[in-house]
């Protein structure tokens, strides 16, 4: 390092150079190197060859709501480590560790506010958080969020994003599938929407349960959706799979979901549901 080089960091007041990964993002489909700002400005979409890429809590509820203004619902209180159950590494520690990545309690956090208007309660699932993987918490925090919509008289959106069930927490993470289930017959009985939007990846005991029961099913293009992986299929029926199989457009082509909608028109196309579906649809 040169004397100048020296001075310079010495001086506090002086931003240090930016490193070139907090310059620069590598898209994960073409490669292309992208501006992080220009990434970032472009709702985390890929502006060569559209890539979805996936985001976090945060980032999602700034995409959606009015204003940028929310109110994050609590958490519901679970146990954590029912089976204390230890592999590589204690599940607490796991658990720990993903709080300290992603800043949340765990992998689905619930708030309300407003989408064009229209009052809602949006829960947002997290792959940053082990995977996204449905544990008790999960589970309570799907409960949670439709029950607070039916005390709010207002739809239920819910992002999904998982890689299935949490091995950690064995039978009792797909008990969950079930609990949630009876939980979406409660808002179906209230007469309210209940919207879910499949981003990438949605698989395993998510898919089996809350993420393919409702009124509409959406997808972010490209979204990996499925129950088991393409190869365990594969070497099941001992056949090759088409092009594209478990992504969006593949569904959508075969009718298990309802529309894939680019991020950047996903608000308007909720709100004009949501006014549609709730019976206001001037506002819509």
């Amino acid at each position: 390092m040169s004397w100048i080089d020296k001075v310079r960091n010495g001086i506090p007041f002086l931003p240090k150079r930016q490193s070139e990964d907090q310059l620069w993002h590598k898209c994960k489909q073409c490669e292309s190197m992208v501006f992080s700002r220009e990434w970032e400005d472009n709702a985390w979409v890929c502006p060569r060859c559209e890539f979805h890429d996936r985001i976090g809590v945060k980032e999602r509820f700034k995409l959606l709501f009015d204003k940028d203004q929310w109110e994050e619902l609590p958490s519901p209180q679970v146990r954590e480590d029912p089976l204390k159950f230890k592999d590589s590494k204690k599940y607490t520690d796991r658990i720990k560790q993903a709080r300290a990545k992603t800043g949340a309690k765990d992998a689905l956090i619930n708030a309300k506010g407003k989408i064009e208007g229209h009052r809602v309660v949006v829960g947002v699932q997290d792959f940053g958080f082990m995977g996204g993987s449905m544990g008790v918490a999960v589970g309570a925090a799907v409960v949670a969020g439709l029950r607070a919509a039916i005390e709010e008289k207002a739809p239920y959106i819910l992002f999904t994003a998982a890689g299935g069930a949490r091995m950690q927490e064995g039978i009792l993470s797909l008990m969950q599938m079930p609990k949630t289930t009876v939980a979406l017959a409660e808002m179906k009985e209230a007469g309210l929407p209940y919207i879910v939007v499949l981003t990438d990846p949605t698989t395993g005991g998510v898919t089996a349960s809350y993420a393919m029961l409702g009124d509409v099913q959406i997808a972010e293009p490209g979204a990996l959706i499925g129950f088991a992986g393409a190869r365990v299929i594969e070497q099941t029926i001992r056949e090759k799979l088409p092009e594209g199989f478990q992504r969006a457009e593949y569904l959508l082509d075969h009718g298990m979901i309802d529309m894939v909608v680019h991020r950047h028109a996903l608000k308007d196309r909720l709100g004009r549901l949501v006014g549609y579906l709730t019976g206001n649809r001037d506002a819509a």
